[in-house]
């Protein structure tokens, strides 16, 4: 499985780090190429730190960077689960997920980090909004071990278990 995250700030970093931990493949997509390299700098020093912690092992973090890219290439964001973690703004994220639904199959999973903006109204629009999914991971995502999974008026029963797993 392939995961795309959306914004590389501390959140969209964070959520990096738990999905290459976890295995995935994972692509950390950003407009600024500058944000970019700020979160692969933060990404490589969290996985330093726990290392020398030993949380992971030298190999662990190995493994899991060698599951990590980076693109500010909108076309690069096709995958099976895609998570953003932008702007809190209802435009924005129905914007966001009305472009990534022309560009993947029918079968990618869209999540959103949001905490504020009800899943109804992001899906809103779309011709998929059943595959639209909460993921809210706190702060930092790499660390606390919760994610509250929320769904919206449409959302199916199997994408909220596909993203609850």
């Amino acid at each position: 499985m392939k995961i795309a995250v959306i914004g590389s700030g501390v959140m969209g970093s964070g959520i990096a780090i738990s999905s290459i931990l976890k295995g995935y493949s994972t692509l950390v997509y950003d407009i600024h190429e500058n944000q970019l390299e700020k979160s692969k700098n933060y990404i490589q020093k969290q996985l330093d730190q726990s290392t020398e912690k030993g949380r992971i092992t030298n190999e662990q973090k190995i493994e899991a960077l060698s599951k990590l890219e980076f693109s500010s290439d909108f076309d690069a964001l096709r995958a099976d689960f895609i998570i953003e973690a932008i702007l809190e703004q209802l435009p924005l994220k129905r914007e966001l997920f009305q472009k990534l639904e022309s560009i993947n199959s029918s079968e990618c999973i869209f999540a959103t980090n949001t905490s504020s903006i009800p899943i109804t109204q992001i899906a809103s629009g779309l011709l998929h909004p059943e595959r639209v999914v909460g993921v809210h991971f706190f702060n930092p995502a790499h660390i606390m071990k919760l994610v509250e999974i929320i769904s919206g008026a449409a959302t199916s029963n199997e994408i909220a278990e596909k993203a609850y797993k």
